[in-house]
């Protein structure tokens, strides 16, 4: 075990809604859940150690205080003890901007309604997120909002995206709660509006906290509803981590931990790039370390955590949840997974198909980690619906823009994208049945089978065969392996993709300016900046030098970087490095710098 590694000894059976952010789907012949009755499933055994979401149960109850919260050291908030989630299920899917005109509003959105609103507390609050969304799932009118605290200026298209988004599309469980992640375009971009922060990408992103309940008050048996953290920043680890602790304490509390979770966040100091802080949470404390850009590769063993890394109590915001170990999403293609990344850098379109939003949002935000320190040049979506506006723009009979990644679990893009390049469908692959003997898998799903499918990628490296037995090896073993593994695998690719660029920026170093023409250009103030780059002369250095990475041959490593200087990653890449190098060369004083 690596010494940068804080394990806990002890394991302990949870509940799958409180460990595990997706669970894999049972049989089902449409995405849309029926309100036929449900079987509920029984909750695999994961560690409770390894999981960083996990709140302490308390023993005793007692009335808890919803005024403002300290941070960090807010008071412990129990779990609700009689709340023991397991599986989920989703609603039919109703016509799109349905709504029942004259009905009553809803008991939750009387009282989110009624909240007094700090503007001072807003202004602090929204440096971090735009606001929390309590969403609920009516019978006769679909996913709606019942209300954003603090209120929230969102278009009409915006708010039903966030609602449809909100939900799982496809059968999950009879009751529980799992975490998912998804990625809306702006529509508000450029209006002035106090209320609404201006926009990083002209992207919304939601961190939701989904759970099903019996409720014998309802027509359908049971009743469902997501909490949704709003946001413009690309922290997945934190901000899925916020939504996990949340999710249960509204369920059981309500409206007053809106409140309260709001004032604690208005208390954290600004997300400073390159700074660790210690957040104060509804009673929980986190070490986040947040990166100095979007793009910046946060490693484990480069972390600024003044202890060994645990991640119980460590945060790497940019990164995806490591519950359940991510290394089970890609247990069906773990062979193929050089032929991904591959694909990943050269900006081809991914289609990929998960059990569940959980699954899919997961699996992106890892393979989006794995690209750092390049940057993410086309579109990606960790969960993607049939509601969307971009529906039309994303999926229709044209070939898809390059570079995007669309996460879906709803059969319909099983043949609306049946022409896409490359299809990567989550989950480990199933085990025949005997003749005769049929039952529904663990791992089955509506979508394709569990694996990869490619029309047109052939692998320009060589894969690590020693890493790979390792995978095969931890996917037969405990959690603690496959974490163990997890990481080792994120290592590995975050390395090749550092390895990919060291000879483009070897020869960016070469394109600097030196300090004669520097100086000359001080006295003429003219603005100093790299000297174009030259593909002939990029492959006369790539030829000399050689490069890192294990490329099957020679002829195959010419043809990789040929592709790579066509895609829309090389251009994001070599722009960014333009500007960074142009910034130092034309402040005040001369410094020395080079291309990283």
């Amino acid at each position: 075990m690596p010494q940068t590694l804080k394990l806990d000894e002890e394991l302990l059976e949870e509940d799958i809604g409180t460990l595990t952010p997706y669970l894999s789907m049972a049989s089902a012949s449409s995405s849309r859940a029926s309100s036929a009755t449900i079987a509920s499933t029984t909750a695999p055994q994961l560690p409770e150690d390894l999981d960083i979401h996990l709140m302490m149960h308390q023993n005793s109850e007692r009335k808890q205080s919803f005024g403002r919260l300290a941070s960090p050291s807010s008071p412990t908030l129990s779990l609700p003890s009689d709340v023991r989630p397991t599986q989920l299920s989703r609603s039919r899917t109703l016509p799109h901007g349905f709504r029942n005109i004259g009905k009553n509003p809803r008991k939750r959105q009387v009282e989110i309604e009624k909240l007094v609103v700090d503007e001072e507390l807003v202004k602090k609050m929204q440096r971090w997120m735009l606001g929390i969304a309590a969403v609920e799932f009516d019978l006769e009118d679909g996913p709606v909002i019942d209300g954003i605290y603090p209120p929230l200026m969102l278009s009409p298209a915006e708010r039903e995206n966030i609602a449809f988004s909100a939900f799982p599309d496809s059968f999950q469980f009879d009751q529980g709660s799992q975490n998912h992640s998804f990625r809306i375009r702006e529509e508000l971009k450029g209006l002035a509006n106090e209320r609404r922060p201006p926009s990083v990408d002209g992207f919304i992103y939601g961190f939701a906290h989904f759970t099903q309940r019996r409720d014998s008050t309802s027509k359908r048996g049971y009743s469902q509803s997501s909490i949704v953290i709003l946001t413009y920043y690309q922290y997945p680890a934190l901000f899925s981590a916020l939504a996990s602790i949340l999710g249960p304490l509204f369920q059981s509390h309500e409206i007053p931990m809106l409140e309260s979770a709001c004032h604690n966040i208005a208390t954290w100091r600004n997300p400073t790039p390159g700074e660790t802080q210690e957040l104060g949470f509804l009673g929980t404390v986190l070490h986040v370390e947040i990166p100095h850009s979007v793009d910046t590769q946060q490693l484990t063993e480069t972390s600024s955590f003044n202890e060994k890394y645990n991640p119980k109590h460590h945060i790497l915001a940019t990164t995806t949840p490591l519950l359940p170990p991510p290394l089970l999403l890609f247990e069906a293609s773990l062979s193929n997974l050089w032929s991904i990344w591959e694909c990943l850098v050269l900006c081809e379109p991914i289609l990929i198909f998960g059990a569940s939003p959980a699954q899919t949002s997961q699996a992106i935000w890892w393979l989006r980690d794995l690209l750092r320190p390049i940057p993410m040049a086309g579109d990606f979506r960790p969960y993607f619906t049939m509601q969307d506006g971009d529906l039309s723009l994303l999926v229709n009979k044209l070939p898809p823009k390059a570079g995007v990644i669309l996460g879906v679990t709803n059969p319909f893009f099983e043949k609306s994208c049946a022409h896409w390049p490359h299809i990567l469908s989550l989950g480990r692959r199933s085990i025949p049945m005997s003749a005769g003997f049929k039952t529904p898998s663990l791992d089955s799903s509506v979508g394709p089978a569990p694996g990869w499918k490619t029309r047109t990628h052939k692998r320009y490296i060589s894969k690590d065969r020693v890493l790979l037995k390792q995978l095969e090896h931890a996917c037969r073993g405990d959690d603690r392996g496959r974490l163990m593994a997890s990481l080792a695998l994120r290592r590995h690719f975050c390395s090749r993709t550092t390895q990919l660029i060291t000879p483009l920026a070897r020869y960016l170093n070469s394109l600097i300016p030196s300090p004669t023409e520097v100086s000359r250009a001080r006295i003429s103030t003219n603005i100093l900046r790299l000297k174009p780059f030259n593909s002939a002369n990029f492959f006369a250095s790539l030829k000399a030098h050689g490069s890192t990475l294990p490329f099957k041959s020679t002829g195959k490593r010419t043809e990789f970087y040929e592709r790579w200087l066509k895609s829309p990653a090389f251009g994001t890449w070599v722009a960014q490095q333009e500007q960074i190098v142009q910034d130092v060369l034309n402040i005040d004083e001369p410094l020395s710098t080079s291309v990283a």
